[in-house]
């Protein structure tokens, strides 16, 4: 049993049309909302990376750890920060700008060698946020990983059996969306004891509209 890509187009058209027009591009979400699961669980206790088809409009803004050839290939690649090895160090005692970097960075890659100390430095931190660094061997394509980090979203079920992620923006097209929506919703399907018949209901928005259900 599998999501229908007619049903889904037809929800985001339906949004489109009936979401209130502003002077900002309005972002597109999902909410997926789980039952019959059992949240003390491994299935109940959802905490997914996905990398999405198409970029969806805002991308993540990533920050590199790493020192040598991987540092100036994370610049050159287009990376919003390098973090070094003594940058790092510094971060140490200060967790207010722990704080801040993760909460303004979406994504984090780190020089393989570096990970214990990006463990011990920013762990509790990055860690709750789900956003640990993704190691980068030497031999790494920086430009490779940092292209595929900018179309991943995270998704993190907290204290109810809900999910709810970005998955496009108004100024893309209805089928780039709904490419998105459905890679998301294909995870987590795979993620669930029954698939799809573990979803109660599925939904998409935008900033500022009433969600429109989606048919199962």
């Amino acid at each position: 049993m599998s999501l229908k890509t007619d049903a889904v187009l037809e929800a985001v058209k339906q949004v489109r049309s009936e979401a209130p027009k502003r002077k900002f591009t309005q972002s597109l979400e999902v909410i997926i909302n789980l039952k019959d699961i059992d949240m003390k669980k491994p299935e109940g206790r959802i905490q997914e990376a996905i990398e999405l088809p198409h970029v969806t409009g805002k991308k993540n803004r990533i920050c590199v750890i790493a020192t040598g050839e991987l540092a100036l290939k994370a610049k050159r690649a287009g990376a919003e920060l390098v973090i070094s090895t003594t940058d790092l160090e510094s971060l140490a005692t200060d967790k207010k700008r722990q704080k801040k970097l993760a909460g303004t960075y979406d994504a984090f890659l780190a020089e393989a060698k570096m990970m214990p100390l990006v463990g011990k430095t920013m762990g509790a931190i990055l860690g709750p946020r789900g956003k640990m660094p993704r190691p980068l061997p030497p031999t790494a394509n920086v430009k490779t990983q940092i292209e595929r980090l900018r179309k991943t979203v995270n998704l993190r079920m907290r204290t109810h059996p809900v999910l709810q992620c970005a998955i496009g923006t108004e100024d893309m097209e209805d089928r780039e969306i709904a490419e998105n929506l459905m890679a998301v919703v294909s995870r987590i399907q795979g993620r669930l004891k029954r698939g799809l018949k573990n979803i109660g209901s599925l939904y998409v928005k935008t900033t500022m509209s009433p969600p429109v259900r989606i048919k199962l």
